[in-house]
This record gives structure tokens, sequence and C-alpha cells, in this order.
């Protein structure tokens, strides 16, 4: 692996072994960054193969700084999707504004990166993959902590010790739930659920999104690219997280069709579309709280810990950058020192990006008519403003430099 100069080589020592639950992007993130300080990561991952979904992330703020380190920062530019515009139409699918997406996002020309999650997840495993073991089609079964380790059985049979287990799985974090208990307790609902899925893109859209709304239901359609598929997106107020429906697929698309029943504009034909799909991803929009991110040899990152929700457009930048303080807090340090850090270092700048949306306050979401008219009055406004700064919760957080290995 290139080294960026950050890290010295590891002395001759019995490595630490660590298990990371999940290989989508904190968990690779963090394996980079501890098998640089010399530690035996395994990687177990219950999907047979990366999750390659290309719906659009953001990359931001101290998060770019983590890429950069890692010596990724140049792929994922050359992958950056360059949004061009932004429009959003009302409920008759009249045009209110169309404008430049960082006018709405915060987010900054030039500087932040959008890539489809596919090409990030390809590049954090491109950097990884020769250094550290994947184990895919598997996952935790059981985790038996004691004074040497933590025994893990896994659901392919076989078991094996490690000196330290991270959680990367995410939201509904099956490793969570069985250190800390159901995630009722940590789940906070922000009022809507969301699908998301790809079709033909039979629309002419290239490079844009497109936006209708009425009061509290959304409908959107992402390109891109140039290419004959388009994001379809579908976002809806609920009072309650619908929990029958989220491991229920036909559950799902019937809740969709009752709440946009009578919606104008090409809904009709995204619910058409989505009785197709075979790659629809269906979730309430929530956030992770928790009081303390480890217990004993066994810690959480990314959403598994504080998933801040799509609303603040931060998951997966505090991904990375979970990783990269989780990494830096071990260096040298016994995990109890090192988990104790990782939080104390990392918690104020977790809470700041959370913080940004509240429960039913989301600005692009209005629940009601008059919610939406003065909605769409500021981005009539805002179409005639210069690209905004980047929000400071972004960048609120400066990268400690790893210590060398002692």
């Amino acid at each position: 692996m290139t080294s960026t100069g950050l890290l010295s080589d590891a002395p001759d020592r019995p490595a630490r072994r660590v298990l990371i639950s999940g290989a989508s992007i904190a968990g690779p993130a963090l394996a980079f960054w501890l098998n640089r300080q010399g530690f035996a990561v395994t990687v177990v991952e219950k999907a047979g193969t990366l999750r390659n979904g290309g719906y659009p992330i953001d990359v931001r703020g101290t998060a770019l700084e983590v890429v950069r380190r890692m010596g990724i920062l140049p792929r994922l530019r050359e992958a950056h999707i360059d949004l061009r515009r932004l429009t959003f139409l009302d409920g008759d699918g009249g045009e209110v504004a169309s404008l430049s997406p960082h006018a709405v996002t915060g987010g900054v020309a030039g500087e932040d990166l959008e890539v489809r999650r596919g090409d990030l997840t390809d590049a954090l495993y491109a950097a990884v993959r020769d250094d550290v073991e994947f184990l895919f089609n598997d996952s935790i079964a059981t985790l038996d902590q004691s004074g040497h380790g933590v025994d893990v059985a896994f659901h392919g049979g076989g078991r094996r010790t490690f000196d330290m287990v991270v959680g990367a799985d995410g939201l509904h974090s099956r490793t969570r739930e069985s250190l800390f208990g159901p995630e009722e307790q940590f789940h906070r609902y922000l009022g809507y659920c969301f699908a998301v899925f790809t079709m033909r893109n039979t629309f002419g859209l290239s490079r844009e999104t497109v936006m209708w709304n009425a009061p509290g239901r959304a409908a959107a359609l992402y390109a891109v690219g140039d290419g004959d598929e388009v994001h379809a997106f579908l976002n809806f107020a609920h009072p309650e997280p619908p929990f029958g429906a989220f491991r229920n697929p036909e559950a799902q698309r019937e809740l969709l069709a009752t709440v946009f029943a009578g919606a104008g504009w090409e809904v009709p034909g995204m619910l058409a579309a989505l009785r197709e799909a075979d790659d629809v991803f269906f979730d309430g929009v929530s956030q992770i709280r928790m009081p303390r991110w480890s217990s004993g040899r066994v810690a959480l990152v990314g959403d598994a810990a504080y998933a801040p929700s799509f609303l603040t457009g931060q998951g997966s930048s505090l991904a990375l950058v979970g990783a990269y303080m989780l990494a830096a807090s071990l260096a040298g340090q016994d995990h109890a020192t090192g988990f104790a850090g990782y939080e104390d270092r990392t918690r104020a700048f977790v809470t700041m990006n959370q913080d940004q949306v509240g429960e039913g306050d989301a600005t692009l979401f209005p629940t009601t008519a008059r919610a939406l008219e003065k909605r769409n009055d500021m981005l009539r406004h805002l179409s005639a403003l210069p690209t905004t700064e980047p929000r400071p919760a972004h960048s609120a957080l400066t990268l400690p430099e790893f210590a060398p290995m002692g």
C-alpha cells in the first residue's frame, strides 16, 4: 500500500487482532487505518459481495482530508458526479425554481464530492483488500467477552478470538443490538420514510435532479450522468415508524402506493416502476443517539453508533471521520484507553452534525401547505444568490496526526 507519510512501520511484535463487522464505508476505512498501525484486521460482511448501490452520497469538510490521507481523493475526484441543476416543482408540476445544487445543500463547488455510493465503496476496498482479510457471506452469531479477548462465533460455523471487535454494520446494527440491547432505545425517528430505486431515464434528464413536492410528500428523479437510468426517490411524512414494513418489501410497495395515490407529475410512472424494481431501498429517516459507543472490547463506528440521517448529508462523511478518529485513538493504546479517547475527541463533532436537523423540520420536505409555500418563496430567492459558504459543522474537527509506533 502506498504510504502517505503519516504513519511509521509497525515494529516486530504480535499484531493485535481486530474484527470489523460491515464492509460498506466505515468498515473498510477503519480497516485501512488499523492496518497501517500494524493491527491484524478481519472484515466480515453478510452480503456476498460489496454493496455497490449507485445512489449518490456526499463527502464534505473534514472527510475530504480523510480520503486525501488515504490516497483515494484523485480517484474520487474522477468519479465526481457534478450535478448541475436542481429543479423544484409544485404539486401541479409547474416549476418553482431551478438553481445550483450548492445553493440548497450548503456545499462548495470544486471542493465537496458527490459520488455514487458504489464508487466510494470500491475505492475503499481497493485501498485495503490486499492487506486485510475479508469474509463475505458471513456474519457474527455471538460475542463472548473475556479478560483475554472476544470469542466470536460466526453464522458460517467458524469460531475465532479477537482482541477487539468493531461494529460498522449500519443503522440497524446487529452488533449494537447484541451489545447494548434493542435499537428502539437509541433510534430517533425524524418523522419521514423514503424509498430509493432505479428506473429507465425516459425523461431526457442529464446531471440534474427534478423534485416534485406536495405537503408531506416528495418525489424526485436524479440523473447522475447521461445514461439510460435515473434514481427515483420517494419521501413522505409518517407519524410513527412503520416497523411492519421495514423488512417486508411488499408492505413497502403497498404503503408507498397508498401514500402517493392521486399524486401528479411523474409519480404514477414511478409507482409502476417501483413494482418491477429489484433494487428498492426503503427505510425511516432516523438518527442513532447513544450515551456511549463501546462496552469492554467492542466498539461501534459510523451509522451503527451515530447515524445522522440523510437530511444532514453527512452520513458517509461521519463514517469516514469516525473511522479515522477511532484508529488514531487506538494507536499505541490499549482498547479501553483508545475507545475512551475516540469518544472524547469525536462526540462533539458528531453531535454538531446530527443537530443540523430536528424532528419534522426538514426544509426540503414541508408537511403543511403553509410550510411548502414558505419553502418555495425561499427557493425563488435562493436562485438569485451566490453559492453559500460551507456549513461550519462539516469542518468542525481537525484530524490528529497518527502517533509513530513505539
